[in-house]
């Protein structure tokens, strides 16, 4: 049997690429204030306690937008969600509860997952934990409060993701997967080629140059991995 998959999901800039890049252990996914860094789906296996899962990271859902890139990253994260056995809600102690939030939670509502509810950028409990409390109006389950930046509080969040996971079955070993890197200048149709191979739009084509602003590595039918980059000069890559 497959691992667990755990997508992480929420409006932008709410600090889902920092969640996942705390819980990969690397600074795998772009941090960056500005809107819209992460678009494509990443990935990367954690392990807590006895249990391992692969993690999902997705770009922010803005659900009344009408633009070409940021619908793309909408329908990203909805495919993330659809594949998930759990989804981290991840919202924003210090912004507030805002109607982005409420429509995000309309949708993972929707799709029937469980859904576990994190406040994060609560670094201070006596400062923050009146707000956190504001988050029960999503009728989406208890809050729970994090600070991803400063690593608090990721150990009982994780308690209530692996809680929902599935009986603890054998584990396909993956250490045999054969890597591949997929590379070129922008524009070539590096994401055409891992959509076709990969049988869905698992990246988001657009002839804007730059669209992609980090590596992706999607599975490939259980028999391989793919690791995409967009280079604009000459370099040596080792697939990894």
């Amino acid at each position: 049997m497959s691992k667990p998959v755990v997508a992480i999901v929420g409006r932008p800039n709410v600090g889902k690429s920092t969640l996942f890049n705390a819980l990969a252990g690397d600074n795998i996914s772009i941090v960056k204030d500005t809107p819209g860094v992460t678009r494509d789906r990443i990935y990367a296996d954690v392990t807590w306690l006895d249990r391992t899962f692969t993690l999902i990271d997705t770009g922010g859902i803005e659900p009344d937008s009408s633009d070409i890139i940021l619908s793309r990253m909408r329908e990203q994260a909805q495919i993330a969600i659809d594949t998930a056995d759990v989804i981290i809600f991840i919202t924003d102690v210090r912004q507030g509860l805002v109607d982005s939030d409420a429509k995000v939670a309309d949708m993972l509502r929707r799709s029937g997952k469980p859904v576990r509810l994190v406040v994060n950028k609560v670094d201070s409990h006596q400062k923050y934990m009146m707000d956190v409390y504001e988050f029960y109006n999503l009728g989406i389950g208890e809050p729970i409060p994090v600070s991803a930046a400063n690593r608090q509080g990721l150990g009982d969040m994780l308690d209530e993701v692996i809680r929902e996971f599935p009986d603890k079955s054998e584990e396909e070993d993956q250490d045999d997967i054969p890597k591949i890197a997929i590379v070129g200048k922008p524009n070539v149709g590096k994401s055409s080629l891992i959509n076709k191979l990969l049988g869905e739009e698992r990246v988001i084509v657009s002839n804007i140059a730059g669209t992609h602003v980090m590596p992706l590595i999607p599975r490939l039918h259980g028999t391989i991995r793919i690791m995409y980059l967009s280079i604009q000069q000459d370099f040596a890559v080792k697939a990894k």
